[in-house]
Formats: structure tokens, C-alpha cells, sequence
């Protein structure tokens, strides 16, 4: 039976692909909307790239929705820097024919997961986790009808990459986070410390050339130009690809490693603002809240990209 999918996401160019990587597993996913958020940019550029996406890939019968233009508390922090000011730089991809959903994307959530079956939606999550929170605020009955939530979100190991203790996607909204990762909902976390082995070798970003269809061909042109930023921060070979470990997780869990453990987010602390601490040596009596995936097998992620990216337009 195919994963029901709802994907919240603020793309960014590894949301991209990994949204591409979805979309060309049409047999494991049936993708019942996309929620977009401010985060890597505002909200009208996050929704524009949605509908850009879902058009390269010939998918616009997946409808987009607007969700929250902030966070729940603070004002937004963006990644300009590193996306480029459309959040999407790199393929010069024409401006979407498609319009979002007239629904809110927090209204869109509440009926969806109330209207459906118990434990048949999985939620995909790419971005700060504003929408889902403000939803289950406001509908907490929700919560038990979500089969699990597969975030990328956090870091323990590999402590931050938007300040030094905290990764982007749960630093611009830690309240959000912190609602999420108590509300009982069978939740799995690909951090930093994963995403950081996934590395955009050139020999990676050829073979995506190398399929010479258009969404390929988009996805190298889009990590090319994001991956300047991380070359230069960290010296790797290769910049971390982030957002596709999260369907490479759904459609493969055995390529990666973790362990169910406490996991608690900061916000509070100004220094340690959005940090995520995981109790991986069990150290202390709070609840194990998530599966925290702390390894996976890069060159097997790759292949399973590849494999996706091949099958779109």
C-alpha cells in the first residue's frame, strides 16, 4: 500500500530534491498536498518554488498550500546566503502557471488528519515545523490520527549549523519544535549528524547531469549554486545534502542507523537558543520521545536518488 504523504517544506534546493525524490517514487508515495512555510525564505517565495517544483515534475494535480508567514514567537531568521534571494537559485525555472490552494495550510492539516483513517498520514517535514505545531495547538485531537512524522531536524552530535548549537530548521521556530517533539506522535529525526555524511561529491552531481532529463539536470544546477556556501564553511570535497534523507529513510530505512532516545529542544537559553539534546547514552529518566538516526550509508543514499530522479521528466 502506497505511504499517504503530506510534506511541509520551505524550499531550498536540498528540499528540492528531496521533494523530486518523492515525486519519482510514485509506487511507495501518494503525496496528498504540500504545506509550505517561511523559512529558508518568505513565505511567497517558498510557495512559488512548491509550484515550480511540482510543475517541472508534471505534478501539479498535488495541491499547495500557504501556511504561517513566522514563526510562532520570534521574528525569521532566513538563509539567503546560502539559497540565493529566490531561495531557489541555480536553474532558471519559469514562474509557476498553478496557484496554491485557497485553504490555509493549518486548516488544510486540521481536516486532512481529521477527515482520514487513524495512523494512515505520515508527515514529511523538510522545514521549521510552524504549520504542524499551530496545528496541533489548535486541534490537539489531531495527534492520534498521525501515523508518524519524519523530520529533518536537530543535531547532537554535529551541535549547529545556523549558530553553533543549533541546526536551521528547529532554530527559526524552536517553539514549534518543542510542541512537536512532546506531542506523543511516533516521530523520527534525520539530524545534522546524519546529513552531514551525504556529501555532493562532483562525481554525484555529474551523475544527476548524467540522466539528461529536466529534473535532474535541475537538481545539479540547484546544488551547484547552493553548495558554494558549505564548501567554503566547512572544506569538505562535498557540500551535506540534507532534506532527501528524509524520503531515502521512508523508502529505505535499513541504509541508516539510530536509536530511540530522549530528545528535548532549548528555548530558553539565549546562547544555546534551538539546540537539540539527545539523550543517546541514556543518561537521564525522560521519555524516548524519537528514533534519532545518527549513521547512514552515503553511497547507497546516492544510488537511490539516482534511481528516483531517473524516472521524472
Amino acid at each position: 500500500m502506497k505511504r499517504k504523504l503530506i510534506i511541509l517544506t520551505d524550499p531550498g534546493q536540498d528540499q528540492a530534491a528531496a521533494i523530486l525524490m518523492i515525486l519519482g517514487a510514485p509506487e511507495e508515495f501518494d503525496v496528498i498536498g504540500l504545506v509550505a512555510t517561511a523559512g529558508n525564505i518568505g513565505l511567497d517565495h517558498t510557495i512559488r518554488n512548491c509550484l515550480k517544483l511540482l510543475e517541472l515534475a508534471e505534478r501539479t494535480d498535488i495541491p499547495v498550500y500557504s501556511g504561517c508567514p513566522r514563526p510562532i514567537l520570534r521574528d525569521l531568521v532566513m538563509a539567503e546566503h546560502v539559497h540565493g534571494p529566490t531561495g531557489l537559485d541555480g536553474p532558471d525555472l519559469p514562474e509557476p502557471v498553478t496557484k496554491p490552494a485557497a485553504e490555509h495550510g493549518v486548516e488544510f492539516l486540521i481536516r486532512t488528519l481529521r477527515e482520514s483513517p487513524t495512523g494512515q498520514i505520515t508527515i514529511c517535514s523538510l522545514s521549521p515545523l510552524t504549520n504542524l505545531a499551530m496545528a496541533l495547538v489548535q486541534a490537539p485531537d489531531i495527534a492520534p490520527r498521525i501515523k508518524e512524522i519524519v523530520a529533518m531536524a536537530g543535531a547532537y552530535f554535529e551541535v549547529g549549523n545556523i549558530t553553533p548549537t543549533a541546526e536551521f530548521n528547529v532554530y527559526v521556530d524552536p517553539e514549534a519544535a518543542d510542541i512537536v517533539f512532546r506531542s506523543g506522535i511516533p516521530l523520527t529525526l534525520l539530524p545534522l549528524d546524519v546529513t552531514h555524511q551525504m556529501l555532493t561529491t562532483p562525481d554525484r552531481l555529474s551523475a544527476m547531469r548524467g540522466i539528461q532529463n529536466r529534473c535532474g539536470v535541475a537538481v545539479a544546477e540547484m546544488l551547484e549554486f547552493s553548495q558554494e556556501f558549505d564548501l567554503e564553511k566547512y572544506g569538505w570535497d562535498g557540500a551535506p545534502l540534507h532534506g532527501p534523507c528524509v524520503p531515502a529513510f521512508l523508502l529505505r530505512p535499513e541504509l541508516f542507523e539510530g536509536r530511540l532516545a530522549s530528545v528535548v529542544v532549548e528555548t530558553g537559553s539565549p546562547l544555546t537558543m534551538g539546540m537539540t539534546v539527545a539523550d543517546w547514552w541514556n543518561i537521564t529518566d525522560r521519555p524516548k520521545n524519537a528514533f534519532y538516526v545518527r549513521d547512514g550509508d552515503p553511497e547507497a543514499y546516492y544510488r537511490l536518488l539516482q534511481e528516483c530522479l531517473v524516472r521524472l521528466p
